[in-house]
């Protein structure tokens, strides 16, 4: 299914890709919005939850303010790198420090690219600046043989102007398609490594990320 441009999305821990309501783009046109207004803004959402694990709770919000800072800021649309040619992939830093609790970064598949089917162990939120994606959403099953068994729920293409977010288990994989790199902003919230996991469905089996 193809992406609608302008449209917000949520993947839940089951796999369920659910449309969200979206702002609309010339709701959120400021004469001047910074990244670092950005992150403040974040910051302080975050810390009206008193439990980081219910940082999730933040989603609609933070996609709201994800949406205005690429609204606004033709630095962050363009600060990216060009795919490398041995991994196919990019990922360039925008803001980090020692402790920071937020990861900020714009990524870029080349075409035909395929990440692992993981989690992120947090919260997410994705903006699509250029190019298109396809992302494939998975769920674990019960199964007391296999604990980390997964099975596929469903696909969506998304293109530019769309916004995809996570809670903690959502499980997902992502394919760069079309003929142009997919280039993509990324926040997540503080990742738990002993949360985040890449799946394997043919052993059935999950690594550390």
């Amino acid at each position: 299914m193809l992406g609608i441009k302008g449209r917000d999305w949520l993947v839940t821990d089951d796999g369920q890709c659910q449309p969200r309501p979206s702002t609309r783009d010339w709701d959120l046109i400021r004469d001047k919005y910074y990244l670092h207004q950005f992150l403040t803004e974040i910051l302080e959402l975050l810390s009206e939850v008193s439990d980081e694990t219910e940082e999730w709770d933040r989603l609609p919000q933070i996609r709201r303010k994800v949406r205005q800072l690429v609204t606004n800021s033709y630095w962050v649309q363009t600060q990216y790198l060009e795919p490398s040619p041995q991994t196919g992939t990019a990922l360039l830093t925008l803001y980090d420090e020692i402790g920071y609790p937020l990861t900020v970064q714009n990524v870029s598949f080349a075409p035909g690219v395929v990440s692992t089917i993981h989690n992120h162990g947090t919260w997410g939120v994705v903006a699509m600046l250029k190019g298109q994606e396809k992302h494939t959403f998975w769920r674990r099953v019960e199964d007391p043989e296999y604990p980390d068994r997964i099975e596929k729920v469903g696909e969506r293409v998304l293109a530019a102007g769309e916004i995809i977010s996570f809670t903690p288990n959502a499980i997902h994989q992502i394919e760069a398609i079309g003929d142009e790199p997919a280039v993509t902003f990324h926040i997540y919230g503080d990742t738990q490594p002993s949360s985040r996991f890449k799946f394997d469905p043919a052993t059935h089996t999950a690594r550390k990320f």
